[in-house]
């Protein structure tokens, strides 16, 4: 498989039949391209992956590549270690700009990191605003007001702001995507872009291997193995990102529930560890055999089969995927207003949204109500059928019409001349 800075070139098929004109050469930017790293890494993987089936030459520009998909051609940016973080960003950007600049793509296709591109789909939402949310993760005032000065006063933050940005600056402006509709209106309000200008196109989840019937089959072994009885609630929540994910206010919520129904319920919580300040919490609240923290795991579907309600308190999720997937198994879902995921429930349907920052109490109050067996059941139904409008295959579908619509506009001309930045 090549490897190289320079533009190598291998053919992966004649474009399919499609009703919009098929595209030859698409390129893709981001650090890491993993399906074992975050969202937004193995997104990109599996939408190279479809292109690639679809019949479009696929480039990869980034730092890593695991080799998929095989007929990729990948272009390796080398970037030195030493380097600080604001710096190693602005060089992937600008390697990323030249290396474009020097080749004949027809689409570039740029994620938050890059600098020149002719469609834009952030998956970490708008910068400030996400930041901003997210500095409710601290539990003080005092801690929330130093946090908020110490970003302004990173250069980091002021980096990304600026590559992110770029997408909003270039003349013509790219074909903008936005993964849920609460991002789309963080752009509107931060850049001043019209609705009709960004294109919603929500994350989507594979329903064959995220179904009710597939995780009935896998249920049983963790509860038996965590001592936990058949007529206990779980309550799961997948990430590795405690802290911003809302750990703090789950543990509160926990106690509380745990101080009115005690033996009713346990929470499984899989990816990330405790703080040592989360774990003195627990030990206060003596909630020591009701969260179970399980750590990293290769794959979550037997802990959605082991559960039987979904809660995500973040305070911050540009589309969480992870809320597709528990609602695809058909696991009620309780999340937040500051979670792009939100959009597709309807609370009190499949679930429940909490406002932000989410609060104990309000959070104790919902997991109560899905104590209750046909109360779960009613959400997780409809949960599963709101799910299966959002699968991976229409989200494929949706964002190569975009590509094919951003080529036929003329893509090289557009990112080879409007790039933004320093040159």
């Amino acid at each position: 498989m090549p490897c190289s800075e320079a533009a190598d070139h291998v053919e992966n098929g004649a474009p399919i039949g499609d009703p919009l004109k098929a595209v030859n050469k698409i390129a893709l930017a981001i650090e890491n391209f993993s399906t074992r790293a975050g969202g937004a890494e193995s997104y990109a993987v599996a939408l190279a992956e479809a292109l690639s089936e679809a019949g479009w030459q696929v480039h990869l520009i980034g730092l890593s590549w695991e080799g998929l998909p095989a007929g990729a051609v990948f272009h390796r940016l080398r970037i030195p270690a030493f380097l600080p973080p604001s710096l190693q960003m602005l060089l992937f950007a600008l390697r990323h700009r030249r290396l474009v600049a020097e080749s004949d793509f027809d689409v570039v296709l740029g994620f938050g990191n890059t600098i020149t591109m002719n469609v834009y789909q952030s998956h970490g939402g708008v910068h400030w605003v996400s930041t901003a949310r997210k500095v409710y993760s601290e539990p003080s005032a005092l801690r929330r007001a130093i946090k908020r000065l110490l970003i302004r006063l990173t250069p980091k933050q002021w980096v990304r702001h600026y590559i992110e940005s770029a997408a909003f600056r270039i003349r013509p402006r790219p074909k903008i995507v936005a993964i849920s509709d609460m991002v789309s209106e963080d752009m509107q309000k931060a850049y001043g872009v019209a609705p009709e200008a960004i294109r919603v196109i929500y994350n989507g989840v594979d329903t064959a291997r995220y179904a009710p019937d597939r995780q009935g089959r896998l249920r049983g072994p963790i509860r038996r193995r965590l001592g936990i009885a058949e007529d206990e609630t779980v309550f799961l929540l997948v990430s590795y990102d405690l802290k911003k994910k809302g750990i703090g206010p789950l543990v509160e919520a926990a106690g509380c529930l745990h101080r009115r129904h005690p033996g009713r319920f346990r929470v499984l919580v899989v990816g990330g560890t405790p703080s040592a300040a989360v774990q003195r919490r627990i030990r206060a609240l003596d909630l020591g055999a009701v969260l179970f923290f399980e750590g990293k795991t290769a794959s979550a579907e037997g802990y959605f089969a082991s559960a039987d309600a979904f809660v995500l308190p973040t305070f911050y999720d540009a589309c969480s995927l992870v809320v597709f997937e528990a609602m695809a198994c058909g696991l009620p879902v309780i999340t937040t207003t500051a979670n792009g995921a939100a959009g597709i429930l309807t609370d009190g349907a499949e679930g429940y949204v909490v406002g932000h920052p989410p609060r104990p109490e309000t959070l104790a109050e919902k997991m109560e109500r899905m104590l209750d067996p046909a109360v779960r059941t009613a959400m997780g139904e409809a949960a599963r059928e709101t799910a299966r409008a959002y699968t991976i295959e229409n989200n494929h579908r949706e964002m190569i019409r975009v590509l094919a619509a951003a080529a036929a506009a003329g893509g090289k001309e557009e990112h080879e001349h409007h790039a933004a930045g320093p040159t």
